[in-house]
């Protein structure tokens, strides 16, 4: 804001474009699209089924999202910029459980027959069921089928899934290379089972495999068959083989028998070998990674104990050690709080300097103060003050300090493959093509390491590419959005002032005696159906219709969030290029506009309620993409 001439002047946008789908922020933020909004609203009114078929529609790991996604969509909810963001992905959780692939076979034959039903026009990769009202809507053109094209996938993961997913659904036949005895890359191998069960995600693997995937595990490209081989027996080859290596010290002692990554390690656990830990263990590192690792570290060593009691006095001790403070650390807040409730000793603001041995075993680790972890441009820039030690007793060192790729079946002479500094293939940033004809990289060899659910995206995009490589029709969506006025619209009784819902977790003595006990438990229905009802509803939009409205100040004056104003039209300052204030008729009168903060808006209505002349109109704005 500005002032002018004795006004105050307001910075205006004029709706268009994406606005309207942006507001819905948690859509948006989706990377596949997932309209969370619509089926969060299904909850609230009971219609669960066809909540889960919002879910599932663009996701074909929703039952593994509802349990560990990193969200983005709960981070970008507005409800968060009232008090707290809705509990979406327990949400999702609570509609998977009585509806995904983890409740039966009979289940999973449904959803795969809905999904070929579904791809017959409109892609279950595109932002499907955004509205029930769009649920009948046609497509515009038809879909072609692939020819049973052989696509190789080179790892398991969930960029690979997604991938062979949406390219069986597609019509051309993906194989998965999986050089692991298990499915599911890092989902079986690095999530711990007391977060993600392992039947959830071979529930998820099945249907895949009935949609007509083949996945061969226990088969390592590079040894078992050669990537030259995959391109010449196969139409293309995508490369999703994730970052599945631990980046380890470059400080003496690093090198010890007792120094173990803590990806390795989690494999370990998952697939039950015996691993030999000490009594004293220090985990380097302070992300999810690291309290995963901890976390397992004291189910595995006091399991055996039966009371909490004994625990406390038991010598085992698992303590986290990081560079950045507590403020700074990347984990989730709740890794730290439950790590904190299973006895975890944090240590913020430490950065490693030496691993003492001892007749070649670990005795301790000696840390310095970390001054700073990143430069004024927020760039990885640590700084220490060397004088200011800590040293820790230890069998044992874990470590979580990062991920690197393992590309050693790759050639990048031979297979044409330009890489980047980091050894990535490099690639087109819209279809994820190296510069090898036909070879793709999906997930974490496309953009570096992020969420679960980036990978899923990329693996759906590197299908589509290659649809359209092959097919010769681009899947360039068309959209379409509607503005649907409601009648007698009118929300949940004080659903402003509602209280995000507490997760009901499992008590810390029964959680840590087992690596499979889950510590977040289901929401029931009253649980969940209260918290879906926190939802704003950000597709519900107020419309003004200039020819009705009489100016009487009467909706600015009920407002409750004050998110409307009437002011002069000279006091607007548009944002972007917009040729309203040219279309204006020059006049003597006085003009006026009507401005409304979208983001403070909590969709009450009362503004329609009170308008005199019915200027206000309370709509639904839907949107979805379909194939054109």
């Amino acid at each position: 804001m500005s002032a002018e001439n004795n006004l105050q002047h307001f910075q205006t946008e004029i709706p268009g474009g994406r606005h309207w789908f942006e507001t819905i922020k948690c859509q948006a933020a989706c990377p596949v699209n997932t309209d969370a909004r619509g089926y969060i609203q299904a909850i609230a009114a009971g219609d669960f089924e066809q909540a889960y078929l919002i879910a599932r529609g663009p996701n074909p790991l929703a039952s593994i999202c509802g349990r560990v996604c990193g969200a983005p969509c709960e981070t970008a909810c507005r409800r968060g910029e009232i008090d707290n963001p809705i509990q979406i992905r327990a949400l999702k959780r609570f509609l998977t459980e009585h509806f995904g692939t983890e409740t039966g076979a009979q289940r999973s034959s449904r959803i795969k027959d809905w999904l070929h039903e579904k791809v017959g026009g409109n892609l279950p990769d595109l932002p499907s069921g955004a509205s029930r009202l769009l649920v009948d809507l046609k497509t515009r053109g038809s879909f072609t089928k692939a020819a049973g094209q052989r696509i190789a996938v080179v790892g398991s993961g969930p960029a690979g899934l997604a991938a062979a997913h949406d390219l069986a659904l597609m019509g051309f036949s993906p194989v998965i290379f999986e050089s692991e005895p298990v499915p599911a890359g890092m989902l079986y191998l690095g999530v711990p089972e007391y977060r993600l069960p392992r039947d959830v995600i071979m529930a998820e693997v099945k249907l895949i495999e009935d949609l007509g995937v083949e996945i061969r595990c226990n088969t390592t490209v590079g040894q078992a068959v050669t990537l030259p081989e995959l391109r010449e027996e196969f139409e293309a080859v995508i490369l999703a083989v994730g970052a599945k290596r631990s980046r380890m010290l470059d400080i003496p002692g690093a090198d010890a028998p007792q120094v173990l990554g803590g990806v390795e390690f989690l494999r370990d656990v998952a697939l039950n070998r015996p691993i030999e830990l000490g009594k004293r263990v220090v985990v380097i590192g302070g992300g999810n990674v690291a309290f995963d690792v901890g976390r397992s570290v004291i189910r595995k060593a006091q399991r055996d104990v039966a009371t909490l009691a004994s625990r406390l006095q038991n010598v085992n001790i698992t303590r986290i050690c990081c560079l950045e403070s507590r403020a700074e650390m990347p984990a989730d807040d709740i890794e730290v709080i439950e790590g904190s409730e299973e006895g975890i000793m944090l240590h913020p603001g430490l950065g490693p300097k030496e691993i003492h041995i001892q007749d070649g075993r670990v005795t301790g680790v000696t840390f310095v103060q970390c001054t700073r972890v990143f430069d004024e441009n927020m760039r990885f820039s640590p700084q220490f003050d060397d004088s200011v030690k800590t040293t820790f007793e230890c069998d044992t060192v874990l470590l979580t300090i990062g991920q690197m790729f393992d590309l050693s079946f790759l050639d990048s002479e031979r297979d044409g493959v330009e890489l980047l500094p980091n050894g990535a293939p490099k690639c087109n940033p819209e279809t994820y093509e190296t510069t090898a004809n036909n070879l793709y990289v999906a997930g974490d060899l496309a953009y570096g390491t992020k969420l679960m659910i980036h990978a899923i995206a990329s693996g759906k995009q590197v299908a589509r590419s290659i649809y359209t490589k092959f097919l010769g029709e681009d899947i360039s969506p068309e959209t379409v959005e509607l503005h649907v006025p409601l009648k007698d619209y009118a929300r949940e009784y004080d659903y402003e002032f509602r209280k995000r819902t507490t997760l009901p977790v499992l008590p810390v003595e029964q959680r840590v005696s087992s690596q499979s006990k889950q510590v977040e438990l289901l929401m029931n229905e009253a649980q969940a159906r209260f918290e879906a009802s926190r939802c704003l509803n950000c597709s519900i939009n107020t419309i003004f219709d200039g020819e009705k409205c009489i100016l009487c100040g009467g909706c600015v004056d009920i407002c409750p969030s004050a998110c409307l104003k009437i002011v002069s039209f000279d006091q607007l300052e548009f944002a972007g290029p917009t040729t309203l204030r040219e279309d204006v008729v020059e006049t003597e009168d006085v003009l006026s506009a009507i401005l409304k903060d979208d983001d403070t808006c909590i969709r009450c209505g009362l503004c329609a309620a009170r308008c005199p002349s019915a200027a206000i109109t309370m709509e639904n704005y839907s949107m979805e993409e379909i194939a054109a």
